[in-house]
């Protein structure tokens, strides 16, 4: 059965380890969230360490870069690990070719195809044309707030042509501020359901949560034992789901995507209609709050 807490301090003592969501948890695309924020400077202040866990298709370096932007301080969390390091990882390992097709925003996600050092002889990656590509690499429609079925005609050539598309954002939505905009999950989810084949590197999937374990042992000195590590997130299908698959206890943070569910207080999220919710989604998490504070 899932415990509604009230604040993060109810049960922070249990856990050495927060991974920790962005998006709909510490900001929402334009400013922080302060109540989060002030929780998790406080957690850190108590010896907890923070991985923030995030869906971006950015390099760690670019996700900092962005918190610096929009006000989340550093002092909030530990290190970063992100589903576009982890999927960058196996395009340089070769997993969708060497010549490949780009979809997502050319203004911010170039990033995504800097070279990583971390690699012996990466494999050269070249963007082409669809027509002469081995592959596609999704970080994101090119137009979030476009229908995913506009993709249809090139994922059809794509899909004659038997290629993989790598999604860098397992995630189908998101929110930016009050709009809602579509992410490359939505387009990778089209591309499997019309035959296709699409790579997940991303929440709830199993690579990220290695390079997180990774990077929290390399920040710790020694590794955290997963019975010590607490999942937090607004995502069921991303977050809980996730954290739930790795045997980590989550934290569900009902006033996120889902919350016009639970009632009109997103802060107090309804017990009644948040437990017929999950038992519909066949989901458990260990603990819910309304908002991260």
């Amino acid at each position: 059965m899932t415990r509604i807490i009230q604040s993060l301090s109810e049960v922070a003592a249990g856990y050495d380890a927060l991974f920790c969501d962005l998006w709909g948890c510490v900001h929402d695309g334009l400013r922080p969230f302060p109540a989060a924020v002030a929780a998790l400077q406080a957690y850190r202040a108590s010896g907890g360490k923070v991985v923030l866990v995030t869906n971006s298709p950015r390099p760690r370096a670019g996700v900092a870069t962005q918190l610096d932007q929009i006000g989340v301080p550093r002092d909030a969390w530990d290190t970063i690990a992100t589903s576009g390091d982890s999927a960058r990882a196996a395009m340089f390992q070769g997993a969708v070719g060497h010549k490949v097709h780009f979809i997502g925003n050319p203004e911010t996600d170039m990033g995504f195809f800097e070279p990583l050092k971390i690699l012996d002889n990466p494999a050269r990656i070249e963007i082409v044309p669809l027509a002469e590509a081995e592959g596609v690499v999704c970080t994101g429609p090119a137009d979030p707030k476009a229908d995913p079925a506009v993709n249809r005609p090139d994922f059809l050539h794509a899909k004659a042509k038997g290629l993989k598309l790598l999604c860098a954002n397992p995630d189908i939505v998101v929110d930016r501020g009050e709009t809602r905009e579509w992410c490359a999950g939505a387009l990778a989810r089209l591309y499997t359901e019309m035959g296709g084949e699409s790579l997940y590197f991303g929440k709830p999937h199993p690579p990220i949560y290695d390079l997180a374990r990774r990077r929290l042992t390399a920040l710790n000195g020694a590794a955290i034992g997963d019975a010590r590590i607490l999942a937090v997130g607004d995502g069921i299908g991303t977050d809980i789901q996730g954290g739930m698959g790795e045997g980590i206890d989550t934290l569900f943070i009902t006033g996120g995507l889902e919350a016009t569910r639970f009632g009109a207080d997103v802060e107090a999220p309804e017990p009644a209609k948040l437990t017929a919710w999950l038992d519909e989604m066949q989901m458990a998490p260990t603990f819910a709050i309304g908002r991260l504070r």
